[in-house]
């Protein structure tokens, strides 16, 4: 069984165009994200997949092995999806899908949803949820929160503020905020890329609500660390205090 990281980048992003390389202290964003994962110790391989020769071009550059895919996916994951059949993966392989504007990630982020799947043989897919404190980030609609239940299955995932607290917010008060990180077996990805798009995913704008709506279990684990993507200009100077510079 192999394990690679697969990171998603497109040019034509419609809040940022061009977002995977604009130049942050001195880096194109997907560099930091490469960087980052390249910590980990449990993958095989790290590749970027796009459909653009300009980031073939950047990430070339840098050292990273870069895939190229078609230009009419509808979302990161399809990216991923044909970036592995391209890769010849089998059925059990372990992907992990690392979205190319996430420069706060690190190897152990990565470890930690390889090793989940490694642990759970059963379960097809694991994402992150980070506990927050913090009311602006649980008010934001580009936040997205996740609840899940006693055995760590997500429940729902959504842009509203949930569990919504009827008696209003207290000393104690945090929420589980998703982190887009994703560890998927091969075959399920296969599965999940030839569903149709749900009703709620479609409401939503969350792509992973589809799995709940087909009856596909999702194992939400806590993360280590918080992280910033990156989707408008202002979220650049939000990440820049929290690089490490080398």
């Amino acid at each position: 069984m192999a394990c690679y990281i697969i990171i998603p980048c497109r040019y034509a992003s419609t809040r940022l165009p061009g977002k995977p390389l604009i130049p942050v202290e001195g880096r194109p964003l997907v560099q930091w994200v490469y960087e980052g994962v390249k910590g980990s110790t449990l993958v095989d391989d790290i590749f970027i997949a796009t459909d653009d020769e300009r980031i073939v071009h950047v990430c070339s550059g840098f050292g990273a092995k870069v895939l190229m895919t078609r230009k009419d996916h509808p979302s990161g994951t399809d990216r991923v999806e044909e970036a592995a059949s391209k890769l010849g993966c089998k059925e059990r392989d372990i992907l992990i899908n690392i979205q190319g504007d996430e420069p706060l990630v690190n190897g152990e982020i990565v470890d930690l949803l390889v090793r989940t799947l490694l642990e759970n043989p059963g379960i097809p897919m694991a994402t992150l949820a980070f506990p927050s404190t913090s009311i602006e980030d649980y008010n934001n609609p580009d936040v997205v929160k996740v609840v899940f239940n006693r055995k760590g299955q997500a429940l729902y995932f959504s842009r509203a503020p949930i569990p919504f607290d009827r008696d209003g917010v207290t000393e104690d008060f945090f929420f589980w905020k998703h982190q887009g990180f994703y560890a998927y077996r091969y075959g399920f990805l296969k599965e999940f890329v030839s569903w149709r798009p749900s009703e709620l995913e479609h409401r939503e704008r969350l792509e992973q609500v589809r799995a709940l709506e087909y009856g596909a279990p999702i194992l939400v684990v806590p993360s280590p660390k918080d992280t910033i993507g990156v989707d408008r200009p202002e979220d650049i100077e939000r990440v820049r205090p929290h690089l490490t510079i080398s």
